[in-house]
């Protein structure tokens, strides 16, 4: 008898996807499971944003008139607190959540004063999600509220309450204080820089002129403190970015004013140099993408000058208007803007987008540069006279663009004939490598893959753009090489969407003079094509330093402490410390092809440092310290910072 054969069961056409499939992830367990989402990274970056989040919950009280002090402490394990004499978290319970309000505010993401516009009329603090983050990505958190005489205390463990409100004495003023420690499960990096926190705090400081700030050090070896207190606010500030470079005017320009719910505030001064230095910033955010408030002032400042050059006579024998560029040569501004509703754009949340704020900046810097050069004309004409100077550089700048323009394969030309250029045609693919000397070069085009990997040697040293203007800068033949093989052109010509490769990758020797083009290449592109770095194209190849081995077996280590680990290994057998050869790589072309290939041009192998602008600032001062006219501030930095210095090449 023939079996009858099986029928399959047909699987439900949701399969095992039912609503228990659906996790539900209460209180902060979200943030914990996904903190990249809250704070950017589990990295240094992520860390330090977790002293702001705390921070700027204290600023915001100062934004609201009632704070004037904020003291930020790191302790000798690496915990930090942040002291303010606010209003105090409220203590009182939350109507609906039967919570006191410090531990909603503290457990509950989306809950805070913040968007209630009558507690906060402006904060930097956007999503409501700040502290309650901090507590959740924290090992332990404490915190103590001085409000209506008494001290409130709490503490919480990764986020869950632990001990719950209490009063434990008598408070003479008002404030909150709150103590924590970055969670070692989370964090890959838990030890908090000091430079990266003074930085923004000094930031903040100037931003709020009646904000006195300190930073305590209590680490061992590494104690320190600092206060940042600045009364004059953006003044001051515009004359710390300036540093020692020659003004052209002894004070700056400033201005204040409040149109429609919005308040403007900005500082100007120039200096006899050809880059620009603007920074703005809107409720204490550094909105280093700019955004309306930018371009209402940039408008401005072209019409007023424009405007009181024409009155003054002095574009009368010009045949031309003066730009946009010409004005801003030798500018340093600090604007800041107090928004009730900001709007935010771009990838990383830091370009104002509400339309009406560019006509309310144009309207304040308008009436405020005018008022000021009528009662300053020797300023006025200092700042114009600079401005047609530009203008007159422009012209040749034009005529060297247009060669660069002529020459880019954009416009039919051909591109440079040193460049090894790849196969493939996808920008999002597709890397070049600028690589030092031809030697190396001709490592580097043998041992790359030609598909997506193009070669551009470079001879010698790249002209120093910090001291040149852009004719002059468009004029070196080595840069017009490099603007020509990347496609995107450069100033009013710059397209990024032209550009032939999504990662530029500076590849030098290791040693001084390898140091010394990077830093002249990575001063090209911060000054001349910024856009590439803030689109995350420009990339710093780590060829290793030395290659260790024994017999077949062979390591490359990129530091002492890795060839000393290679070394130790090897040095465990039978022979000892006999037989260990270490090679020290100074520079590119030692290494054969397929080594250059293996250890720092192949993706799967290799290790790329990525060009941010977490600070545009400091990078701009950086810049202007080690590669300006100023040879004062350069060997002071190099004085003080000369104990740090590793593999320096006698």
């Amino acid at each position: 008898m023939a079996k009858a054969k099986a029928t399959p069961t047909k699987p439900k056409g949701n399969g095992d996807y039912q609503a228990d499939a659906i996790q539900v992830l209460k209180g902060l367990e979200a943030v914990r499971r996904r903190p990249a989402m809250y704070i950017g990274s589990v990295s240094a970056r992520g860390l330090h944003h977790l002293v702001y989040e705390v921070v700027d919950n204290s600023v915001d009280e100062a934004l609201a008139g009632y704070c004037t002090r904020i003291d930020v402490t790191i302790h000798g394990d690496n915990s930090v607190t942040v002291v303010d004499n606010g209003r105090g978290i409220p203590v009182d319970l939350h109507k609906t959540e039967k919570k006191p309000g410090v531990e909603v505010a503290l457990t509950l993401l989306h809950a805070g004063g913040k968007f209630d516009k009558a507690t906060y009329k402006v904060s930097g603090g956007l999503h409501g999600v700040g502290v309650s983050v901090v507590n959740a990505l924290s090992e332990k958190l404490e915190v103590w509220v001085d409000r209506d005489g008494k001290r409130h205390h709490m503490a919480f463990a990764r986020g869950d309450t632990v001990k719950k409100l209490s009063v434990v004495g008598k408070a003479k003023g008002t404030g909150t204080t709150v103590t924590f420690k970055p969670d070692t499960d989370i964090f890959t990096e838990t030890r908090f820089d000091w430079a990266t926190l003074a930085n923004r705090l000094r930031e903040l400081a100037f931003l709020n002129k009646a904000l006195t700030i300190t930073l305590k050090d209590e680490r061992k070896g590494s104690q320190k403190e600092e206060t940042y207190f600045y009364k004059g606010g953006l003044a001051e500030f515009v004359k710390w970015v300036i540093g020692t470079r020659r003004t052209l005017h002894q004070k700056p320009i400033t201005f204040e004013a409040t149109r429609e719910g919005t308040e403007v505030e900005g500082a100007i001064q120039y200096d006899d140099q050809y880059s620009e230095n603007t920074f703005t910033f809107v409720n204490n955010i550094n909105t280093h993408e700019g955004g309306t408030h930018l371009t209402g002032f940039k408008s401005a400042l072209t019409r007023t000058i424009n405007e009181w050059a024409k009155k003054d006579g002095l574009l009368k024998k010009e045949e031309f208007t003066l730009t946009g560029d010409d004005v801003r040569e030798g500018l340093n501004c600090v604007l800041h803007v107090k928004v009730k509703n900001p709007q935010f754009e771009g990838q990383t949340k830091t370009k104002l987008g509400n339309s009406e704020i560019e006509g309310i900046v144009k309207s304040v810097v308008n009436e405020a540069l005018a008022e000021f050069f009528d009662k300053n004309p020797s300023v006025a004409r200092a700042v114009i006279g600079k401005a047609l100077n530009a203008a007159r550089a422009r012209e040749a700048a034009r005529k060297a663009r247009e060669l660069v323009r002529n020459k880019s394969g954009l416009d039919g030309g051909l591109l440079p004939g040193k460049l090894a250029d790849c196969s493939l045609d996808d920008p999002k693919i597709c890397e070049v490598y600028l690589v030092e000397g031809d030697s190396a070069g001709g490592s580097a085009k043998q041992g790359r893959d030609r598909g997506f990997q193009a070669i551009l040697p470079l001879r010698g040293k790249i002209l120093n753009v910090q001291k040149a203007r852009i004719d002059k800068i468009l004029s070196n033949e080595e840069i017009r090489t490099i603007i020509t093989a990347i496609g995107t052109g450069v100033g009013e010509d710059f397209n990024l969407e032209n550009a032939r490769y999504h990662k530029i990758i500076i590849m030098t020797d290791a040693d001084v003079d390898g140091a010394h083009i990077r830093t002249l290449l990575l001063t090209f592109f911060y000054k001349e094509m910024k856009q590439l770095i803030d689109a995350g194209y420009i990339y710093i190849a780590q060829p290793p330093l030395f290659r260790v081995g024994k017999g077949k077996e062979a390591y490359y280590a990129y530091d002492e402490k890795e060839r000393d680990a290679y070394v130790k290994r090897f040095s465990n057998g039978a022979e000892g410390n006999a037989n260990i050869l270490i090679q020290r790589y100074k520079g590119l072309g030692e290494m054969n092809p397929d080594q250059l290939r293996d250890t720092t041009m192949d993706p799967s192998r290799r290790t790329l440092l990525k060009v941010t602008m977490e600070d545009a600032l400091e990078a701009s001062s950086l810049f202007e310290t080690l590669m300006g006219d100023e040879v004062e501030p350069r060997r002071r930095f190099i004085e003080e910072n000369a104990k740090f210095v590793r593999n320096l090449d006698v």
